[in-house]
């Protein structure tokens, strides 16, 4: 493990914090998902492998999540609702602490794309392979009845499932976007309030050591 790795850089004490793994599980989460994204209704065969791809990381991070190294961990980094909202409040009076990890917030930030993507992945699944929907419950009735025909036949109710899912695929695709927009900013602040760039760290592996006041 690279865990609790010290090293002395021009003065300046740096530890390992995100090991190999969960670097090539961030970077290739963004490759994938902005690949899936790019080729949605263009080049389907690639969109639907960059959707498989996103699947393949999303459970290979929860594998990381309770097997991994420390600050891998979900134990180590997720936090209740109180303890993120006083993390959140904090960082309304910029008085928030420096975490070698995640931060709470961050924390949730995880969790929501985590849900969000595998959301996506499923239904974009369920678009693949339309026999397999028949093998789950009813689904909701999302869309207007205008998707049945005026026969209420079975291929009225196939175009009614179809488009309740694709309605679904592209809202969760879209609130992807808008979660990983968010979570941009989010890093874009904290490497400013805490002078170091949380983007390096998450290719090099190495953060700052924890100072008096930092949680490690």
């Amino acid at each position: 493990m690279t865990d609790h790795v010290s090293v002395q850089t021009k003065d300046v004490a740096t530890l390992r914090v995100w090991d190999p793994l969960v670097r090539m599980f961030h970077w290739g989460l963004v490759a994938a998902f902005a690949t899936a994204w790019l080729t949605a209704d263009e080049v389907q065969p690639v969109h639907e492998f960059a959707g498989y791809t996103v699947a393949g990381l999303v459970a290979f991070r929860l594998i990381c999540g309770f097997a991994g190294s420390r600050y891998a961990r979900f134990a180590q980094f997720v936090k209740g609702p109180g303890a993120t909202l006083a993390y959140l409040g904090s960082m309304l009076r910029g008085r928030e602490r420096r975490y070698l990890g995640h931060n709470p917030a961050g924390a949730a930030m995880i969790v929501a794309l985590m849900l969000t993507l595998s959301g996506t992945a499923f239904t974009g699944w369920l678009m693949a392979e339309p026999d397999l929907v028949a093998l789950l419950p009813a689904l909701p009735q999302i869309v207007a009845p205008a998707w049945a025909d005026d026969d209420g036949d079975e291929y009225g109710e196939g175009r009614e499932v179809e488009g309740a899912l694709e309605e679904i695929h592209e809202t969760l695709a879209n609130l992807m976007l808008m979660l990983a927009a968010l979570h941009v900013a989010g890093v874009v602040l904290a490497s400013v309030r805490h002078r170091e760039n949380l983007a390096r760290a998450m290719i090099t592996g190495e953060k700052r050591a924890a100072e008096p006041g930092d949680i490690a």
